[in-house]
């Protein structure tokens, strides 16, 4: 952008500046901290950006433009201009009845997109009455045991008018067939179906833990997945490749992102070893990121990450397709950073997550609400959770312009530093032999266990102030209106399976649990035995069984 002489010329006067202009005001009042650093990579912060701070800057190689490779400034060419973001509210209210109530008031509300958010006995694969989900069930999120949950979930919510996501991963062809079942029923084309199945196991692996089988048959799922869909359901999203839960469980954002395109590389290399062509399944997968305080630290992770996956898309993988080269992402807000003391300052921390989420070109966002340290979000504060991005996408101006922190020195030279040391990690994973790899030698878990310590640290020494936590603290807080779920509730949906139980047609359901298991023990595509199993009325615990019997399970420690 500029020449050698005036980049001398900047150079010289940022030097005389220094020395007679910042530098004697530092001297008699100093500043407010020793050093200045991004908020978890701990890149070192200036004091003040030039144009030498992007000396080697390329307008058309860095940057280019809106829906043009290499996507640093978007994947679309109109981008919000066009269509704002969906605004997707996470949920699920323990029951599939509360559920449906909880999407229609959401839309009613103005939400543009649905979010599936499941107990955790489904997220695991067992039905309500098993035994290993006792006190759980409905906690986390609805129960969907059956068919006839999902179709509850659903009612008067026509498929074809909305886009769904569903935060399922191991069971996930299981509630993926739920809901194609339901489109079926509906009589919506299947083409027309849009959402996403989260999907991702490998991030399950290094920091959620809801997985059910090893790596290897979790693996065969996942590109059965892409297969099926990808004739089958050609607008839906088969994977949503997770960065988010890597940044809960303490890593940088540099670690977020390099982690989670590590994960993206080991499921494209999973599926071209099985056949596939990449520029026919790799339009349909997705990422999905955390939005954490730091607004410009966020800002260039997310156009790092388009960039970068151009980039490895097309020299690894040798895509042609620009849909396949494109990262689009959905985005939550920070969850760890929501305190369970002064929670109305979560609002205000949420607003500026979802600012960056908005500044950095995501596609979809769920925002927070300010209760979910403690529970499942009330209505009011989901709703004020929903306005918070209407107040962003209608009355903050941020969403009138493409990448509208482009240029900025700083924000253009720590995407730099950002990408660098993601590809920096990257390259170490590959010398590691892999994600899969990095992963058993718990190489991948250390790094992110060392950010979280430090962080910890920090905060218990207050070198890092949390709002109303070490600094700013109150004596009291106010009584919650805190949302729950009772024993009730959980007899209530068991009650409910045992009727789907004696309902059904047994033999039908034996049926279609062998016709699973046979496919699962030999080359056979999942996907469709599974879809005859759940429209048999076969349970989310009974398909996970068969595939258990054939797969194995996979338990901490053992060999991935």
């Amino acid at each position: 952008m500029f020449d050698q002489e005036e980049l001398e010329s900047i150079r010289e006067g940022k030097t005389q500046w220094e020395a007679e202009t910042r530098g004697p005001t530092v001297e008699r009042f100093g500043e407010r901290k020793e050093a200045f650093t991004t908020d978890t990579d701990g890149h070192e912060i200036d004091p003040l950006y030039t144009p030498d701070d992007v000396a080697d800057f390329d307008y058309e190689e860095d940057l280019g433009f809106p829906g043009e490779n290499p996507y640093t400034r978007g994947v679309y060419s109109t981008m919000y201009r066009g269509r704002l973001w969906t605004m997707r509210q996470y949920a699920g209210m323990g029951t599939a009845e509360e559920t449906n109530e909880r999407y229609r008031y959401l839309m009613d509300q103005g939400q543009t997109g649905l979010s599936m958010a499941f107990d955790l006995p489904t997220q695991m694969g067992y039905d309500s009455d098993a035994e290993m989900a006792a006190g759980e069930v409905g906690k986390s999120g609805v129960a969907i045991d059956s068919l006839n949950d999902m179709k509850a979930v659903f009612e008067g919510i026509p498929l074809d008018e909305v886009s769904t996501s569903m935060t399922i991963n191991a069971p996930a062809a299981v509630l993926l067939a739920m809901y194609i079942a339901v489109g079926d029923e509906q009589g919506v084309p299947r083409e027309d179906l849009r959402g996403t199945i989260q999907n991702d196991l490998l991030k399950e692996y290094i920091a959620r833990n809801t997985y059910i089988y090893p790596p290897g048959p979790s693996m065969r799922i996942i590109t059965d997945v892409f297969e099926f869909c990808a004739e089958e359901v050609p607008n839906f999203n088969t994977i949503s490749i997770s960065g988010y839960h890597i940044r809960e469980a303490g890593a940088s954002a540099a670690q977020e992102l390099a982690f989670t395109l590590g994960n993206g590389i080991e499921y494209v290399e999973a599926a071209l070893e099985a056949g596939q062509a990449v520029d026919e399944f790799a339009p349909q997968l997705s990422f999905f990121f955390n939005a954490h305080n730091d607004i410009f630290e966020e800002v260039a992770k997310f156009r790092a990450a388009r960039r970068m996956w151009a980039q490895i898309m097309e020299e690894r993988f040798d895509a042609e397709s620009e849909k396949a080269k494109q990262l689009k992402f959905h985005t939550q807000t920070a969850g760890s950073m929501l305190t369970a003391q002064q929670i109305e300052n979560n609002v205000v921390r949420v607003a500026y997550q979802a600012l960056a989420a908005v500044l950095g070109g995501t596609q979809s966002l769920h925002t927070n609400g300010k209760d979910e340290a403690l529970a499942l979000p009330t209505e009011k504060s989901v709703r004020t959770a929903l306005r918070t991005q209407q107040i962003l996408a209608h009355e903050s101006g941020a969403a009138d312009t493409i990448d509208p922190l482009a240029g900025s020195y700083y924000v253009e030279a720590l995407t730099d530093e950002i990408e660098e040391e993601a590809f920096e990690i990257i390259r170490e994973v590959d010398d590691r032999g892999g994600m899969l790899e990095a992963v058993e030698d718990q190489w991948v878990q250390r790094q992110i266990q060392d950010v979280a310590f430090e962080r910890q640290r920090e905060i218990e020494d207050g070198s890092r102030v949390i709002v109303g936590v070490n600094e700013f603290e109150i004596d009291e807080e106010p009584e919650m209106d805190i949302e729950e779920v009772t024993e009730e509730d959980q007899q209530r949906q068991i009650a409910r399976l045992e009727g789907v139980r004696e309902e059904r047609d047994d033999e039908a359901v034996a049926e279609a649990l062998a016709a699973l298991g046979e496919a699962a023990e030999g080359e056979e595509n999942v996907m469709p035995p599974i879809l005859e199993a759940v429209k048999a009325e076969a349970t989310t615990g009974e398909i996970c069984d068969v595939l258990r019997e054939a797969f194995g399970e996979y338990h901490p420690g053992s060999a991935l």
